[in-house]
């Protein structure tokens, strides 16, 4: 297992594609439900890509650091990793097109998708590397069970008792608005908030778990990723009984029912890539290779697009209206079309970046 494992590449691709997908609509009025996010509890395909992305970031983990030691070099290339990440999302979060460039600090949202996978990261990493897979496994059924007894049963400050719904008696909500202030993606709440940090992370040492066992799992890998999977999806909808599935929260359930999606999907592609090696839609694996700087570029394009103004629209605007709603009529069509279209592009950077031996580590 010294060389690249093929399908954790392609799972990575498809997972930054479909990021770039559900990101990049024509017209954020007319988008396929699949596509949007769920109201608040439940899960739509959408609501699948960022866990499984973090899951992705915890088999890396484990492919990547099995020989690694925890000394003092390790970690400040650690540190170092995610700091970046955390200042490429800040970066996005504060950038204009435009003077002053920066935005007002009063009004900039402090954390978000790139921070997060960089404190999952730098979490996720040291508990690897100073425990064994025993104690990672304690660790995730502490960290979700107490997720949810705090959540749902301990009183707030003012003695009122918690709630799962979107309001302020929300311990999630609650200590993202007084710690969050202002910085928050809305008013009353961010989706990669402070509490919902934690469950992120055993979302990340689940996939810690699971490139364990395709690092050293000599036979019938494939059926016990498969099986591992099933297990999570159906712990998963057993605790949703109690504990509703919710991205915003990322709730205990949550995390169990997308990392078994994430497993089985993986079980599934190392069976295609790995065992049978069929080079079947490798251009996913092209994306994979610079996944970090292809969603950062595609952030950051469209942050522009949608900023800079040509006339009475802006650049996203005229090339949606140009290229797409002139030809196609009907509106979630053209809208898809185009989200297809971005998407497309950035592929083709992959491919670009891939053919030319360019690797971007952040």
């Amino acid at each position: 297992m010294r060389g690249r494992v093929a399908s954790v590449d392609v799972f990575r691709g498809v997972t930054i594609a479909a990021m770039i997908l559900v990101n990049t609509p024509g017209s954020w009025g007319h988008v396929y439900a699949p596509l949007l996010h769920a109201n608040w509890h439940g899960y739509t395909p959408t609501d699948l890509i960022f866990p499984f992305f973090l899951f992705l970031v915890g088999v890396s983990i484990a492919l990547a650091y099995q020989d690694k030691r925890p000394n003092s070099i390790t970690y400040k290339k650690i540190a170092i990793r995610s700091l970046k990440l955390i200042f490429l999302g800040l970066f996005l979060a504060a950038f204009l097109p435009y003077f002053p460039f920066v935005k007002d600090f009063s009004t900039i949202r402090l954390l978000g998708v790139l921070q997060r996978i960089g404190i999952v990261f730098f979490f996720t990493v040291l508990l690897t590397l100073h425990f064994n897979w025993k104690t990672l496994i304690s660790i995730v059924i502490a960290i979700l069970v107490i997720y949810w007894l705090w959540l749902g049963f301990v009183p707030l400050p003012n003695g009122v008792l918690p709630t799962f719904d979107r309001a302020p008696n929300n311990w999630a909500n609650y200590v993202d608005v007084n710690f969050l202030k202002n910085h928050t993606w809305k008013p009353d709440y961010d989706p990669e908030g402070i509490l919902s940090t934690l469950p992120a992370i055993a979302t990340a040492i689940i996939g810690v778990l699971i490139g364990k066992i395709i690092r050293y799992q000599e036979y019938m890998k494939t059926i016990l990723l498969f099986l591992i999977g099933l297990v999570l999806i159906g712990l998963g909808y057993l605790w949703n009984l109690w504990f509703p599935f919710n991205k915003a929260l990322w709730s205990s359930s949550f995390v169990l029912v997308t990392a078994g999606w994430a497993s089985v999907f993986l079980s599934i592609l190392y069976y295609i890539y790995d065992i049978q090696k069929v080079q079947l839609a490798t251009i996913f694996k092209y994306v994979g290779a610079n996944a970090i700087v292809i969603y950062f570029t595609s952030s950051f394009i469209t942050k522009v697009f949608y900023l800079v103004r040509i006339g009475d629209t802006t650049i996203h605007g005229w090339l949606y209206n140009s290229f797409v709603v002139s030809v196609i009529a009907d509106a979630k069509l053209a809208s898809f079309t185009y989200a297809l279209m971005v998407v497309s592009f950035y592929m083709l950077v992959g491919y670009i970046l891939y053919k030319k031996n360019i690797f971007i580590k952040v």
